[in-house]
């Protein structure tokens, strides 16, 4: 787990400090920004298997220039995430996934901060690159949250999006989250087949603004 780890965060270090050279090679650039769903925490091979992955092969079978940079990094709350996005950022951004919340859902963290902390990232991505395309993906708890605290925290993701002005993805884990055939031993993190469906869910939503970008001039 720790090597798999390594190799992703190299990945990502390699991609932010070549931005000029990815920017000409590659085109345009998607950044899916999130915890451990994104980074494909408990694969064996999540460079390959985490849905990011899945994504940039469907993008590279239609032959369209973008490049997919996986920002997920386990743990993160979306606290964690704002201090870090300015690092991200360092790169071209034409498309970003905001990929977080689960965490602060699991750890309790009042609503109202995990949405000031959404809303932030979002304007840190707008002052930089304000002609990227913004995406919100939405979670939801376990009922053993509490029935209040749940309908809070789902509630967040579509008040985000309206007041900010970004798509909003639903549910990321539509379809997957809650299915153990879906998910690993601890019932959280998708398996493989997981990614997958997450990725199928996913290529529908991002395609069509991903052909709209690739018709605009440079």
């Amino acid at each position: 787990m720790r090597k798999a780890q390594l190799v992703l965060a190299a990945a990502l270090i390699a991609t932010l400090f070549a931005p000029t050279r990815m920017r000409a090679q590659e085109g345009h650039t998607i950044v899916f920004f999130g915890d451990s769903l994104t980074a494909g925490y408990g694969l064996d091979a999540p460079e390959d298997d985490a849905y990011p992955a899945l994504i940039q092969h469907k993008i590279d079978s239609e032959g369209l220039p973008w490049k997919v940079v996986n920002a997920g990094l386990s743990g993160d709350t979306t606290a964690e995430g704002l201090r870090r996005v300015d690092w991200v950022l360092r790169q071209p951004v034409d498309l970003f996934v905001l990929a977080l919340g689960g965490n602060d859902g699991l750890r309790g963290i009042k609503p109202e901060v995990t949405e000031s902390n959404l809303s932030a990232i979002i304007g840190r991505v707008r002052a930089r690159y304000p002609w990227a395309t913004i995406f919100l993906a939405g979670m939801q708890m376990p009922p053993n949250m509490g029935e209040d605290y749940t309908q809070r925290f789902a509630a967040i993701f579509p008040s985000v999006a309206k007041k900010e002005h970004v798509e909003l993805i639903p549910f990321l884990l539509e379809g997957v989250g809650g299915i153990p055939q879906y998910n690993q031993s601890d019932g959280i993190h998708p398996n493989a087949t997981g990614h997958a469906l997450i990725a199928k869910m996913l290529w529908p939503i991002l395609r069509p603004h991903l052909l709209l970008k690739n018709s605009r001039p440079e």
